[in-house]
């Protein structure tokens, strides 16, 4: 269950840029086709109509790839949460964080008691109770990795306060929402936006976070983010994959037939 995880972190901490499919199709094909191209996967409860069982299968798929599975949570959710976890995802990213001390109540409803105030289940994640659960317990915290979004203007204020909060391991940029509560929707290059953006970088690398961000599959507009310090990003989705590619090869097979007529 940690193996993972713990190479994900390791890959952050040396300063790697990571990429990772987003997971909106319900048949976990989708995730077993993608395991060995991805740094990690992406999986979204928020915007997507994903059940939490629909969710399980694709973690049980993608555990036996060793491919780390962090999960896009609702905000204000604990038994979603719970849930998420005892399935088996190797971290949670809760949307529309706005206070400090939404911030806290999340890293404890993810962190185990004196920590936090998650319940203990673990089945999934120990293999079905065959790991020895003493040593999960000594492990559990390391081997989750708990983040926020950062896509409001109250959170950008508050984001010293944010990633000082012991127990959260990431931020993640929500630029279009993020650029929305300026009043700027769509507008991610308006320097409002981008100094907001250079705030929580500077501030999460201050204090040694990663900071993540969703994204298309723009190469350029990625690198000018990793640039500036994003390190992991949601580079697009499994459905738009599909999309894009058909797109190509239709435009490609015409213009091919066109060019030789």
């Amino acid at each position: 269950m940690f193996d993972a995880l713990i190479e994900f972190r390791r890959r952050l901490q040396a300063g790697e840029v990571l990429l990772g499919p987003g997971i909106y199709m319900t048949d976990p094909q989708a995730s077993a086709a993608l395991a060995d191209s991805a740094d990690f996967f992406w999986f979204d409860l928020e915007h997507q109509a994903m059940s939490i069982d629909t969710l399980r299968t694709h973690l049980l798929t993608v555990r036996h790839n060793k491919t780390p599975a962090i999960v896009r949570v609702p905000p204000s959710n604990a038994p979603l949460v719970q849930n998420v976890l005892d399935a088996g995802a190797h971290g949670i990213v809760a949307a529309q964080v706005r206070t400090v001390a939404e911030v806290e109540s999340i890293v404890a409803e993810c962190r185990y008691p004196p920590v936090g105030r998650r319940g203990f289940w673990p089945m999934i994640p120990t293999n079905y109770c065959r790991d020895d659960m003493s040593q999960y317990i000594k492990q559990a915290d390391a081997g989750l990795f708990v983040a926020v979004m950062i896509e409001t203007a109250e959170a950008v204020e508050a984001i010293d306060e944010i990633v000082a909060v012991d127990g959260l391991d990431g931020v993640v940029l929500g630029l279009m929402d993020l650029s929305g509560s300026y009043g700027l929707l769509g507008q991610g290059d308006h320097p409002k936006v981008v100094a907001a953006m250079d705030k929580v970088i500077a501030s999460a690398r201050a204090a040694g976070l990663p900071v993540g961000c969703g994204q298309g599959t723009d190469v350029e507009r990625i690198c000018s983010l990793a640039r500036r310090g994003i390190q992991w990003f949601q580079a697009g989705a499994d459905c738009l994959y599909l999309v894009a590619f058909m797109e190509q090869l239709s435009a490609a097979v015409r213009d091919s037939l066109e060019g030789g007529s």
